[in-house]
């Protein structure tokens, strides 16, 4: 049988079905026939996503047990990439949480290539940046290996290689997490003072007497606010503040919803707390309108380049926005009035957070999935996948000058070559009434609003073919748990760039860390991108433009 009968044969092929040549394909979680992408693509998928809720078809259990056994096969094809790719991820600060990245360190620290381990645990500065992520990663570590001699030394070593400054501030604030404390660590990996500062410090951790007068002034500080606390000595603790720039973790918690508290803590509050506590912030009247306070936070929303250098997440803000904008706690009964500048300082900064990005002068078509599959959390966050695949549309159009930002589920009897539909012959192809310079709140609730259903992933390019549009790029935002169509969007995309002769590139951004594309990985004109990943804007753009 030749290439071309089989070409005809798949062109009226079901998703439901396997194609017949070309790259072999597996059954997604929906029951349809897809592609499976690359052990290193998925580990990406993971180290961005996680697991934590699962997905529309799959258990968090059964979907971390899947990428766990990918991790495993990429630190045993090659390990060394592995850590690479970890620390790349974490230290770049591309994913919405750390904990991935912390949780794939661990299983690399237990590999058993040495070098494997060694890379590993050389790489623990750069993933475990705080006492919270060192304390995910010792709880991780000791599931797959012993203590062993060398996991002691990187982790001692993680406490030596810091200055007795900068370990006070972080011993003080990061005090304990997952039932471990410094204390535990400390006996574990016993480090040896190499200075009276040093010295004093490990005691007072461990809580032995120590010498006040060679302690770091951060320690004293805070012993003393306990102090000040129980006393209800309020300037005092606002001295203590603004002489040694206590946080809010270093503060009695009776002290931290007094409005002059939190001025004095907002001056040097860094970013991801500023953008947690804006609610707080409000609820106390600081946070008013044409106040100092309300200035100050715009000026450091506006510092866009502080922001990626202190990892602040396009997520942080995302959230930030949706409490903060909403005008009420997620949980308790605090309530406020958001400044619309505040606002508006906070959306900028959710696409300042993914860095600049370049220009393609490309004509792109955005197919957003609202199927039901999309409606389950992404990342372990309060936002759907289909808001996610929304606000990702939003990052890249706002770059372009031509676009378009359609939803997609599938036709009320699926769609294939020469059948109709209902107005431009796809009704499970609709426009989201979303554009580039939508406020994001209301990009998500545009999506809201949609009868989810089924998933046809062909759709998007479907609809070019029908309506003569001249896309140069396809970008379908979608957990690629497509079934209900009868062709397949390999087969859309061939057919469309045959009968319009625009080599159209093919993007897909995944929504969830699972194995699956609609993408051809033999195809060059393809790219499979991760949502949420902060490099994944530009990183189309590089691709568009090659």
């Amino acid at each position: 049988m030749s290439f071309t009968t089989y070409a005809n044969i798949n062109r009226n092929t079901p998703q439901t079905e396997s194609l017949i040549g070309g790259t072999p394909q597996v059954s997604n979680s929906a029951g349809g026939f897809v592609q499976q992408v690359d052990i290193w693509t998925q580990l990406l998928r993971f180290l961005i996503l996680g697991t934590t809720d699962g997905t529309y078809y799959v258990g968090q259990r059964e979907l971390t047990k899947d990428n766990a056994l990918n991790l495993i096969a990429c630190i045993e094809t090659d390990g060394l990439r592995t850590v690479k790719t970890i620390v790349e991820v974490s230290d770049g600060g591309r994913a919405p949480k750390n904990d991935p990245a912390i949780f794939a360190l661990a299983v690399a620290a237990a590999a058993k290539d040495v070098a494997t381990r060694q890379a590993a645990l050389a790489a623990l500065p750069k993933v475990c940046r705080i006492p919270t992520h060192l304390f995910h990663f010792n709880a991780y570590v000791e599931q797959f290996r012993g203590r062993g001699k060398t996991l002691n030394r990187a982790v001692r070593n993680w406490y030596q290689d810091q200055s007795v400054d900068q370990l006070a501030y972080v011993l003080v604030k990061y005090q304990q997490r997952d039932g471990w404390s410094h204390r535990d660590i400390l006996r574990l990996v016993k480090p040896v003072p190499t200075s009276d500062g040093e010295k004093a410090l490990y005691g007072w951790v461990v809580g032995k007497p120590y010498n006040a007068d060679v302690t770091p002034n951060i320690v004293l500080a805070f012993e003393r606010a306990k102090e000040y606390g129980e006393a209800d000595n309020v300037r005092g603790i606002i001295d203590l503040i603004e002489t040694y720039n206590l946080s809010r973790e270093m503060i009695p918690t009776k002290f931290l919803s007094n409005p002059k508290v939190q001025e004095a803590l907002l001056v040097k509050m860094p970013p991801h707390a500023l953008l947690r506590n804006l609610g707080n912030l409000a609820k106390s009247g600081l946070l008013s309108p044409l106040s100092n306070a309300e200035r100050l936070v715009i000026t450091k929303l506006n510092d866009h380049a502080a922001l990626i250098k202190k990892r602040v997440h396009p997520v942080d803000a995302l959230i930030a926005l949706r409490v903060y904008g909403g005008g009420r706690s997620i949980k308790g009964d605090g309530v406020w009035k958001p400044t619309q500048p505040v606002v508006d300082a906070v959306e900028a900064a959710f696409y300042g957070c993914f860095g600049s990005i370049t220009p393609t002068g490309k004509r792109f078509l955005f197919g957003v999935d609202v199927s039901g599959s999309m409606t389950c959390r992404i990342a372990g966050l309060p936002i759907s996948s289909a808001e996610a695949a929304a606000v990702m549309a939003m990052v890249s159009a706002r770059t372009e000058q031509q676009y378009l930002i359609h939803g997609f589920t599938s036709g009320s009897s699926g769609y294939g070559y020469g059948r109709r539909g209902s107005r431009d012959g796809l009704d499970g192809f609709v426009d989201l009434g979303i554009t580039a310079r939508d406020r994001l709140a209301d990009a998500c609730a545009k999506v809201q609003k949609q009868n989810f259903g089924s998933t046809d992933c062909s759709l998007p390019i479907l609809f070019a073919t029908k309506n003569n549009l001249n896309v140069d790029v396809f970008v379908t935002i979608s957990d690629n748990e497509t079934y209900a169509g009868s062709v397949h969007p390999r087969i859309a995309l061939k057919d469309y760039r045959q009968r319009t002769g625009i080599p159209a590139k093919n993007v897909i951004i995944a929504t969830t860390p699972t194995k699956f594309s609609v993408n051809d990985p033999a195809d060059p004109l393809g790219l499979d991108c991760v949502g949420f990943d902060t490099a994944t804007p530009q990183a189309i753009s590089e691709f568009v433009r090659l």
